[in-house]
């Protein structure tokens, strides 16, 4: 699995704490984690809460990643932020238990973690553990494993006949922002290079392209 990694910029500064601990970690299962900023509290380039499910939905939509990793200093924010477009299932994760029951019942494909909030001594230890309980299994296997069928039953209903119903295909919303915000938010060296390489062709891949003169 590619996993992306997506910093708002209340926490930029524990970007590289973030990114390292999720890669050690993922790594284990075989997944690979690339770092979408943002870097540090004085990067040029600028990612606020309410910005990062725009950036994870065109990340997942055009097949740059299998799952995004971010926050914000609740977590709230970047999770509603997310959950605003239809292709992104995001879940709260606060606690390795939290990650865990997310990963085998909601089986979402992004987690959104706070990275502020009760975020002191001995946080990076949390952190990892609770990286370990996300990826230690595959997704969607249920808890208690009896209702793994009752789950995955549950989890189609919510994501096709409600979520999918009720919101906007993802290249309508993509057109229906300001265009020129659009292209400040995702015209940055790192998130070009990453598109060049994983980018598959699909509407949305066009539509982007264009957006940045690639």
């Amino acid at each position: 699995m590619r996993i992306a990694l997506i910093n708002e910029d209340s926490q930029a500064s524990k970007n590289e704490l973030i990114f390292e601990t999720l890669k050690e970690v993922a790594g284990r299962y075989g997944n690979t984690v690339d770092n979408y900023g943002m870097y540090t509290e004085t990067d040029p380039h600028q990612i606020n809460y309410t910005q990062v499910g725009i950036v994870a939905s065109v990340i997942l939509e055009t097949g740059m990643a299998d799952f995004v990793v971010t926050g914000c200093g609740t977590g709230q924010g970047a999770m509603i932020s997310c959950n605003a477009f239809k292709n992104v299932v995001c879940g709260y994760a606060s606690t390795p238990l939290d990650a865990y029951l997310f990963s085998q019942i909601n089986a979402g494909n992004a987690i959104s973690i706070p990275f502020a909030q009760q975020f002191g001594w001995g946080s990076e230890v949390n952190l990892a553990m609770l990286f370990e309980h996300l990826f230690c299994q595959d997704f969607g296997g249920g808890y208690p494993k009896r209702f793994a069928e009752e789950e995955k039953v549950s989890r189609v209903k919510m994501y096709t006949d409600i979520k999918y119903c009720s919101q906007k295909e993802v290249q309508s919303a993509l057109a229906s922002f300001h265009q020129d915000d659009l292209k400040e938010l995702l015209d940055y060296a790192q998130f070009k290079e990453l598109f060049r390489k994983y980018a598959k062709e699909c509407e949305a891949t066009s539509f982007i392209k264009k957006l940045l003169a690639l």
